[in-house]
């Protein structure tokens, strides 16, 4: 190779090597889309908008030292409101144990930069308790207070995505107000392409 040559590869290689270090990684892509939003929080849920397909693990009696798991697999299907400030998210999934019809109404309060979640199951029509929470570095983390049956709970749900067409949402129940949890809900959203 002439020292011309050696001259220009080794520019072309620094170059190259120079913008490989400022390109931002597939995580880090992955990342600044899947919930990273504005300093306000209003645009948490951007990511979400449009249809998924769905697989559901459900822990069949939380908080009960039971280790017996069910699954189904079905669609989500998420629609902005309000310029993004509220969206409905509707679930239905299917498996052996049954059929789960859901839907979920996320309000954005901008006073306290911060979502609420209430979550109703189609087949009784109920709201739970809401849970309130926000997006922080592409990780929606959101609490409240709830019962299961006679007995005070507290509720953490956990939103995360690997991709921005993959995302893990996570719940856990506490009967201790949050010093030990034990995860109930592991939800995991594929999202549905145009034509595909």
């Amino acid at each position: 190779m002439s020292a011309r040559n050696s001259v220009t590869f080794a520019v072309i290689a620094g170059g190259l090597a120079a913008l490989l270090a400022i390109a931002p990684t597939a995580a880090q892509r992955a990342h600044a889309a899947a919930g990273d939003a504005p300093a306000d929080g209003q645009n948490g849920f951007d990511f979400e908008f449009g249809r998924w397909t769905s697989h559901v693990k459900r822990l069949k009696q939380p908080l009960s030292g039971s280790d017996d798991w069910v699954e189904y697999q079905g669609t989500t299907v998420v629609r902005k409101l309000h310029d993004g400030r509220a969206n409905v998210a509707e679930l239905d999934v299917a498996g052996p144990a049954g059929r789960i019809e859901g839907v979920a109404l996320r309000l954005y309060d901008p006073q306290n930069r911060q979502w609420t979640i209430h979550y109703a199951n189609l087949r009784d029509g109920a709201l739970t308790a809401p849970i309130t929470g926000r997006f922080e570095r592409g990780r929606g983390e959101f609490y409240g207070d709830d019962r299961l049956g006679d007995r005070p709970i507290r509720v953490r749900f956990v939103i995360r995505c690997e991709t921005r067409d993959r995302c893990l949402f996570e719940q856990a129940y506490s009967a201790d107000a949050g010093k030990t949890w034990e995860m109930n809900w592991i939800g995991t959203d594929t999202r549905v392409r145009d034509g595909g």
